[in-house]
């Protein structure tokens, strides 16, 4: 093989290479998921799961026999209340903090643990 037609797959495998990095990384990288911010009160806890349970969002998951039940804390039921509203609600920061006071935060760390699945 000649030098330019080396040239020409190097430059080929390149251009394919970033096409699909630039398709597929963003997605990689902007897997979000709302929880609820640690600092948050049990009354607020409760108003995000009021509010979101009112507003569409199935709460089957969190009473008792749901995958979400146990633990059976605020923090987690709310956790997964509000990633519930903002997933199916654009996934925007309004849909996270806003909504819910300020009580809300993001992370990257997928929040799922046993059969309990956030959506994402």
């Amino acid at each position: 093989m000649d030098s330019k037609m080396s040239r020409m797959l190097n430059l080929q495998f390149i251009f394919i290479s970033s096409i699909i990095m630039i398709h597929y990384f963003p997605i990689a990288i902007s897997t979000k998921w709302c929880v609820a911010n640690t600092a948050s009160t049990n009354v607020q806890l409760q108003a995000n799961i009021n509010f979101g349970c009112s507003q569409g969002v199935d709460c089957s998951q969190i009473r008792s026999g749901g995958s979400c039940f146990s633990p059976n804390t605020l923090i987690n039921h709310a956790s997964y209340v509000m990633n519930a509203y903002y997933q199916s609600h654009g996934r925007t920061t309004e849909a996270c903090n806003f909504i819910f006071g300020n009580t809300g935060m993001f992370t990257t760390i997928n929040p799922s643990y046993g059969g309990c699945v956030f959506r994402s």
